[in-house]
């Protein structure tokens, strides 16, 4: 599988109530199987792939690319569980808008019917608002989140499906975490990449390009008077053409993009100050204490980014993460070769389930047909 992130067209429409009822009953009959096949860990994995996410929301119904597609997928699935948890292994919280915002509770309710330990549902929860924070500060790539899942099963496995809209471009974008492929949280962290929309220009911290420049806001942070200091220098400036007055030692900047901001109105606002103060009031041992700290939000670590760089001269990535544009890869190469395995791999254990779950044979033909459709596509 391949990491990243998927984007599609932003869907302002609502799914019609007869088409979810159908897909509540087409998801219910298909997971069932899968799990039973595979087990839980397995489906947790597959839903964790945007492509084979994508291609199982599409065979329930739902256009290929549109927004939509994600969170009724989730509440259909979320829908079809219901009553069946416990047997089935797997446990959905949160959802869209304020359902999101739930999540946390939905843990912990969680929690106190499987008898879990304190310490793995405050863990549990730590993660899902990690998640958020990372994909909306860390990545700032003008998607805003409006749809949460936080997805885990009885074995302690998780998975974070969460989606962001950018009203002006009309385009969402999906984010997938998935808990056995992490090395670090902080650090692409995400699973699978499909993306019909590459920007040019997206602060990204999540790359591994950008180590130095975190490591600059480490420093920063556990030098408070210097970083207060450097706040104050910029504070006086009223433009990008007065960046040299900083006595830069580094003259990089006179075509950067954070210098084509208004960026000097955030350091003139006061929570920027009270942001920094509680990240030093409490014991800062990595980058992700720093991110989790209250308070700390885009504005907070997009200053604190320019400082580090402006400093230490260590400039952050601005690649958007995502890297590829197709789901299993170009006929012709681009933006990489076809991955036939993984393509094979997503079209037998489909099909192999629809053939083998509780579905009537004129039902299963029509599905199957339906497959095969779906993956000539991709």
């Amino acid at each position: 599988m391949h990491r990243g992130i998927a984007t599609f067209t932003l869907d302002y429409g609502r799914c019609p109530s007869w088409l979810f009822e159908r897909m509540v009953k087409l998801a219910r009959i298909i997971t069932i199987a899968i799990i039973d096949f595979y087990g839980a860990d397995e489906f947790l994995k597959r839903i964790s792939d945007p492509v084979w996410f994508q291609a199982f929301g599409s065979l329930l119904a739902f256009d290929w690319n549109a927004s939509g597609l994600t969170t009724t997928l989730m509440a259909a699935l979320k829908e079809a569980f219901f009553g069946l948890e416990q047997d089935l292994g797997i446990f959905i919280c949160g959802g869209k808008g304020k359902i999101s915002r739930k999540t946390p509770d939905q843990i912990l309710s969680w929690g106190e019917r499987l008898n879990l330990s304190y310490q793995q549902v405050k863990n549990y929860c730590y993660l899902s608002r990690l998640a958020a924070k990372v994909d909306s500060s860390l990545i700032q790539d003008e998607f805003h989140l409006y749809h949460h899942n936080f997805i885990f099963t009885k074995t302690g496995r998780w998975a974070v499906i969460q989606q962001g809209m950018n009203v002006l471009r009309k385009k969402a974008r999906r984010y997938h975490w998935y808990s056995s492929a992490i090395k670090d949280l902080t650090i692409e962290p995400h699973l699978g990449i499909q993306s019909e929309v590459i920007l040019p220009k997206v602060l990204n911290l999540v790359d591994k390009k950008s180590l130095a420049n975190r490591q600059g806001i480490f420093k920063l942070i556990k030098e408070k008077k210097e970083l207060f200091y450097e706040i104050k220098r910029i504070k006086r400036l009223e433009d990008k053409s007065q960046l040299t007055l900083l006595n830069l030692s580094d003259k990089n900047f006179y075509s950067h993009p954070i210098a084509d901001e208004k960026f000097f109105l955030s350091f003139k606002d006061k929570r920027l100050e009270e942001s920094i103060d509680n990240i030093t009031e409490g014991p800062i041992k990595n980058f992700e204490d720093i991110l989790m700290t209250k308070g700390v939000g885009q504005k907070t670590i997009r200053s604190l980014s320019l400082i580090s760089e402006l400093i230490f001269g260590a400039p952050p990535s601005y690649d958007d993460p995502v890297r590829y544009t197709y789901a299993f890869g170009g006929k012709d190469g681009i933006p990489y070769p076809v991955d036939k395995k993984t393509y094979d791999q997503t079209i037998e254990i489909i099909q192999k389930t629809i053939k083998k779950s509780s579905l009537n044979y004129f039902d299963k033909e029509k599905i199957l047909k339906k497959s095969e459709k779906i993956f000539k596509f991709y």
